[in-house]
């Protein structure tokens, strides 16, 4: 065997096995999560007076949604002389001129709520939470964004987690509103259940850092100025405070039995436009903390748990860089060495390196007692959704990497309740006309981004058809099924973002 073949088949290798060692990892949540599903975070103690909370909706050009979040945090069921509600609004549209109606109309019932705005964008959501904290009066932050729909109680039955001068923020479940919407929504539903009731459960019960998801949470102010402030060095500026916090000594609970609704991408583009912030965000939140967390006295399991979570959206990237450049090319020496017997090397790198992704994801529904049956229906379509986001999510790690900076993009939304998810909520306030939501839909800012490397996307798919067929032919049956995935995800996805885009450009 020449020295090229060994050297392609060493570099399949390594990449398959750091993608199994995600795929573990993704496994051991299941496991730790029977071990510690009944430890949850109690209240030791109440207030005897409840403290003071300012109420934080950071928005940027959200008029379907600015109307309902407004009216919801004016409806806290908290003490009117311990709230304060900033409604902090970098928007250069008409979302504001919605706002200042709504912010006008609650200010004349007595309600302690402003109206902050910018003239600027400087350090987008971070730099626009930073700026509202200098005329915050509340002991403690909660952070909503304007697609949620927080419960009139939640502040009041809640905060009384801080009793412990030592704990900085509690994370609320996420529920989504409109998940019935589509099969689109459906799946990404499922991700994030799995996050949650999973990821969050497993790492704030067992002691091991875990993070603010950005919204429907509470942070007390001291653990916010105390930890160097909300910074925007990197897109997941929630991810990066978190981590300074916990390694400043604040503690943080995760409250997986409350939860707090909010709207969930319809679109594919907004999707992807989405899990690209969050992946390069993340990733450069591992270049700026991960060193931070290595030099710390934390135990080694901590330190061994936050390497996996904060480089996990690195597997996009390796995942594409081995399946382009090293299985095509793999194919074609395992046929001209005769190399048959590597497949019983395959096969199990290649369960753990998938199958325990969708045991991951499958689990999160038996987490919240959801349908197994549905579940296990919608692993296939989980498994394309994956594929689907490879070259989205790879190149967003690849930009991180490189140091490549780029702007803050809001994901676009409907204000959509879809009939059979209000059940999640019973704070549900009336819908605008069907008339008004049209007319604001084919507004050109709330169309959704365009597709980020959908003509690339396609000629992957071309090139995996052409590689099956050869597979085919040549009577390697065990990768046809492995391909066939490839193909259908990588073409899938590049006519989903198209056809949107169209469809977004001719309303």
């Amino acid at each position: 065997m020449s020295l090229i073949a060994i050297c392609v088949l060493v570099g399949h290798f390594i990449l398959l096995l750091v993608l199994s060692l995600f795929g573990l990892h993704r496994l051991s949540m299941v496991f730790r999560r029977y071990k510690y599903r009944d430890k949850k975070p109690q209240i030791t103690q109440k207030f005897d007076t409840l403290p003071s909370i300012t109420v934080q909706i950071p928005l940027y050009n959200e008029r379907l949604v600015a109307k309902r979040i407004v009216d919801a945090v004016a409806d806290f069921d908290y003490p009117q002389d311990k709230l304060q509600i900033q409604i902090v609004d970098d928007s250069n549209d008409s979302t504001s001129d919605v706002i200042a109606e709504r912010v006008g109309y609650h200010q004349q019932r007595g309600i302690n709520i402003d109206h902050v705005q910018r003239t600027n964008r400087q350090g987008y959501k971070a730099g626009a939470l930073k700026d509202a904290m200098e005329t915050a009066t509340g002991e403690f932050i909660a952070i909503f964004d304007a697609d949620f729909l927080p419960e009139p109680d939640l502040l009041k039955n809640n905060i009384h987690y801080f009793f412990e001068d030592d704990i900085g923020m509690v994370q609320f479940r996420w529920e989504h509103l409109n998940k019935a919407s589509s099969e689109l929504t459906q799946t990404q539903a499922i991700m994030l259940d799995a996050h949650f009731s999973l990821e969050q459960q497993v790492r704030s019960a067992s002691n091991k850092l875990f993070n603010f998801n950005g919204t429907a949470g509470i942070w007390r102010t001291k653990a916010i100025v105390d930890s160097g402030h909300w910074s925007a060095d990197t897109l997941t500026e929630d991810l990066d405070l978190s981590y300074r916090a916990q390694l400043k000594g604040w503690r943080m609970l995760y409250l997986n039995d409350v939860g707090c609704a909010g709207e969930i991408p319809a679109d594919i583009n907004a999707f992807k436009s989405q899990q690209h912030r969050w992946a390069k965000g993340g990733v450069e939140v591992m270049l700026k903390m991960l060193p931070k967390v290595w030099r710390s006295s934390l135990p080694l399991k901590t330190k061994v748990e936050a390497s996996f979570h904060l480089s996990n959206n690195l597997a996009y990237l390796i995942m594409l860089v081995d399946t382009l450049v090293f299985l095509i090319p793999t194919l074609w020496i395992r046929q001209a060495y005769d190399l048959y017997d590597v497949l019983w090397l395959d096969l199990p790198l290649l369960f753990l390196a998938s199958a325990s992704h969708l045991i991951y994801l499958f689990y999160g529904q038996v987490a919240l007692g959801h349908s197994k049956l549905r579940a296990a229906l919608r692993l296939p379509r989980l498994m394309l959704l994956g594929i689907q986001l490879a070259t989205n999510n790879a190149k967003a790690g690849y930009e991180a990497l490189r140091g490549e900076r780029s702007e803050f993009v809001r994901t676009p939304k409907s204000g959509e309740l879809v009939e059979g998810d209000e059940q999640q909520v019973s704070h549900t306030p009336a819908p605008e006309t069907k008339a008004a939501k049209s007319s604001i839909l084919s507004a050109k800012l709330y169309r959704a981004v365009a597709p980020r490397g959908a003509l690339f996307e396609f000629a992957v798919a071309v090139v995996y058809g052409f590689v099956l067929i050869w597979a085919i032919a040549n009577e390697h049956w065990f990768m046809a099924p492995f391909l066939l995935l490839l193909l259908l995800g990588f073409l899938t996805t590049s006519i989903h973002s198209m056809r949107s885009y169209q469809k977004h450009q001719q309303e």
